[in-house]
């Protein structure tokens, strides 16, 4: 990412700029990603338990 600081621009509001680009492109989510290393069953167990959550609250909603 990079964000040319415009003339007259105060630099908290370039550094704003920057965090709001690098939180659109999802750059820190894909960075907490690639950090560490995971078992293929373990993905699939977490990723099956987010299902589960996920349907869960569905659920919960339903109800209400």
């Amino acid at each position: 990412m990079e964000v040319i600081v415009q003339e007259g621009e105060s630099l908290e509001s370039a550094l704003r700029r920057f965090k709001r680009k690098v939180q659109q492109a999802d750059i820190i989510k894909e960075i907490k990603k690639h950090s560490f290393y995971m078992k293929p069953g373990e993905r699939r167990r977490a990723k099956e338990a987010l299902s589960r959550k996920r349907l869960r609250k569905k659920m919960r909603r339903e109800q209400s």
